[in-house]
C-alpha cells in the first residue's frame, strides 16, 4: 500500500477532529474553517518526464521496463516529504519539484548500474525509502533527477542468532523487518512515530531514534555493518562489533541522507523478543520537576525502556495521548505527564518497575496507574494522522526538536518556546506551543516540541521565520539543530555553522570522492558547489 500523497500514512485510519477540539482551536487561537480542499492527485500537473533515452537506459539498468515509472500519479506520490509545508505545498496543487521519472531498483548491482546511467545522462538520484522525511530531505536542488524507490530490497538478507545480529535490505519496512526478526524470536527494539511507514535504509541514513530508545538504543547504536552504492563504486563498512582500525567509516555513513551514497544493505543488532511490555503514568506539579526525575533514572537508573516527559500545556492539551484528545478520558488535571515503559522477562521487568517508582516518588511524583501508560501505546502513531486533521480544519501545524546536555535543558525549551510564541504571534498567528523530552542519556535529553496556530493567510510564509526563529534559539541556547529529524535542506545552513569551517570542508572532500558530479541527493546536508 502507497501512503496517503496529501497527508500521512493510510487514509482509512484518518479521522476529523472532535468538536469539542475544534472549539478550542476557534477560542484558543482563532483557527477558522478554510477553503483549504485538496486537489484531485489527477488535477496536479508536473514536469515533462525525462527523456526516452534516460528512461530506456534506466529500464535497461534494472532488469525492464516495468522497474521504470513516469507517470504523473508515482511522480506526485515521490515529491518532497511529509512536513507540514511540503503537504499544504502539493494540497495546493504544487508539484513543480516532481522527480523526472521513479526507478525501483531490487540489487545492490542494479543501484550500481543506475548510478551509471544518471552519471552518464546528468541526472540527480534521490534515494526514497518511505518517504517520512519532514526536514526537505526529498527536495534536491536540482531540476531533473530520478528517485530511487528502493521498495523492492526489502529482505531479511541473514540472520545470525549466536551473535545476535541480522541484515536486513534498506527498502524494508519497520513492521516488516519486526515481523522477520520475530519468526525466530528477535526485535529490533526501533520503534519511531514514523514506525508504520519508515525503513531500515532511511533509519541509517537519517540516524533514527526510536520511542523505546532509553532501552534499545537509537538506530545508530543497532547498526554494526553497512554497505553503501556510490557513483564511484562500493564501500562495506563493519568486520566487527567494535573496531580500533582506524576512524568508524559506519559512522560517516549514518546521518548521510543520501548525500554520498545509497545504502544498500544494513547490519543490525538484534535483541530477544520481550517476553512482557507494561507502559504507565506518572504525574509531576511541573515540567523542571519531572525533568529531574528522568535526569535521575537516566543517570542512576534503573532506566525503563521507554522514558517521556509531557509539559503542562502538551499535558493539558491532551497530547501525551493523542487518540484520547477531545474525549472523556482525556486528562484535564494540571502538572505534566510522564510515561515509563518497562519490556523484558516478568522478573526483570517487574523488578525495575519497583526500584524506578522508588525514584520517580522520591523525585515528587504520583503514579496514575497502566491507562495513561496503555492510551499512550494505542495511540503513539497517530500523531502524523491528528496533523492531517488539524490541518483540515484550518489550522496550521508542525513539530521540531533538538537535545542537550542536562543543565541546559530549562535554558533551551525557554529560548525555543519565546521564539517560537514570539515570531507567530508577530505574524497575526499566536501558537500553542508544547513540549515534551521523548528521549533520555546520562549526560542529556532530546526535546520535541509541537506548534499550533492558525493558518492566517500564507501558512507556509508564516512558518518560515518562526522556523529559522527557533533555529537561531536552538544554536545560541547551546542545542544542536537536529536530534533524529535530520538535516536535509531545513536545517542545513545552521548545521554547516554547527559542523564550524573545517568539518564542513572535510564533509566536502568525502562528498566530492564518493560522488564527484554530485550526483547524489544535491544540496541535502551539504550546498551544492
Amino acid at each position: 500500500m502507497d501512503m496517503l500523497w496529501s497527508g500521512w500514512g493510510d487514509p482509512a485510519k484518518a479521522a476529523p477532529l472532535p468538536d469539542s477540539v475544534t472549539g478550542l482551536l476557534r477560542d484558543l487561537l482563532g483557527v477558522k474553517p478554510r477553503d483549504t480542499a485538496a486537489h484531485a492527485l489527477d488535477e496536479i500537473s508536473v514536469p515533462e518526464p525525462l527523456p526516452g533515452p534516460a528512461l530506456d537506459a534506466l529500464a535497461d539498468a534494472v532488469g525492464g521496463a516495468e522497474h521504470v515509472r513516469a507517470d504523473p500519479e508515482t511522480r506526485i506520490r515521490h515529491t518532497r516529504g511529509k512536513s507540514t509545508p511540503d503537504l499544504l505545498r502539493l494540497r495546493a496543487g504544487d508539484a513543480g519539484d516532481a522527480p523526472g521519472a521513479v526507478v525501483l531498483p531490487s540489487t545492490h548491482d542494479e543501484v550500481l548500474a543506475v548510478l551509471r546511467v544518471c552519471a552518464e545522462h546528468g541526472l540527480a538520484v534521490v534515494p526514497f525509502g518511505g518517504g517520512t522525511s519532514v526536514v526537505g530531505g526529498l527536495a534536491p536542488e536540482r531540476s531533473a533527477f530520478v528517485a530511487l524507490d528502493l521498495r523492492r530490497m526489502n529482505a531479511m538478507l541473514g540472520i545470525d542468532p549466536v551473535s545476535r545480529t541480522a541484515t536486513l535490505q534498506p527498502g524494508l519496512r519497520a513492521p516488516d523487518a519486526e515481523a522477520l526478526l520475530a519468526e525466530y524470536g528477535f526485535t529490533l527494539g526501533h520503534f519511531p512515530q514514523s514506525y508504520e511507514w519508515a525503513t531500515i535504509g532511511g533509519f541509517a541514513a537519517a540516524r533514527s531514534s526510536g520511542q523505546a530508545s532509553a532501552g534499545y538504543g537509537r538506530f545508530d547504536e543497532m547498526v554494526l555493518g553497512l554497505t553503501l552504492a556510490t557513483p564511484e563504486g562500493t564501500l562495506d563498512t563493519g568486520r566487527a562489533p567494535r573496531s580500533a582500525a582506524g576512524p568508524d567509516l559506519r559512522q560517516l555513513i549514518l546521518g548521510s541522507e543520501g548525500a554520498f551514497g545509497v545504502i544498500t544493505s544494513v547490519t543490525v543488532r538484534i535483541r530477544p523478543l520481550p517476553r512482557t511490555r507494561v507502559y504507565e503514568g506518572w504525574r509531576f506539579a511541573s515540567f523542571e520537576e519531572g525533568a529531574t526525575a528522568l535526569r535521575r533514572l537516566a543517570q542512576d537508573g534503573p532506566r525503563p525502556t521507554v522514558l517521556r516527559l509531557s509539559d503542562e500545556t502538551e499535558t493539558f492539551v491532551g497530547l501525551a495521548q493523542p487518540d484520547a484528545i477531545g474525549s472523556a478520558e482525556a486528562p484535564a488535571a494540571a502538572g505534566c505527564t510522564a510515561i515509563a515503559g518497562y519490556e523484558g522477562t516478568e522478573e526483570e521487568t517487574a523488578r525495575r518497575r519497583e526500584e524506578a517508582a522508588a525514584v520517580l516518588r522520591a523525585a515528587g511524583g504520583t503514579y496514575l496507574g497502566a491507562e495513561p501508560g496503555d492510551r499512550w501505546a494505542h495511540g503513539r502513531y497517530s500523531a502524523p494522522y491528528l496533523r492531517d486533521a488539524l490541518l483540515d480544519a484550518g489550522a496550521f501545524a508542525e513539530t521540531l526538536e533538538t537535545a542537550t546536555f542536562w543543565s541546559r535543558v530549562p535554558e533551551l525549551y525557554a529560548a525555543v518556546r519565546a521564539a517560537l510564541t514570539e515570531t507567530l504571534t508577530a505574524a497575526g498567528t499566536p501558537p500553542l506551543v508544547m513540549c515534551h523530552i521523548s528521549h533520555v542519556y546520562e549526560n542529556g535529553a532530546s526535546l520535541y516540541f509541537t506548534v499550533v496556530s492558525a493558518q492566517g493567510e500564507d501558512a507556509v510564509a508564516h512558518w518560515v521565520p518562526a522556523k529559522e526563529a527557533a533555529n537561531e534559539a536552538v544554536l545560541s541556547a547551546g542545542g544542536t539543530i537536529s536530534h533524529h529529524h535530520g538535516v536535509g535542506t531545513d536545517h542545513r545552513d545552521w548545521y554547516l555553522r554547527e559542523a564550524g569551517p573545517l568539518g564542513v570542508e572535510a564533509l566536502r572532500a568525502v562528498k566530492r570522492r564518493l560522488d564527484p558530479d554530485g550526483l547524489l541527493n544535491p544540496g541535502i546536508l551539504l550546498p551544492v558547489d
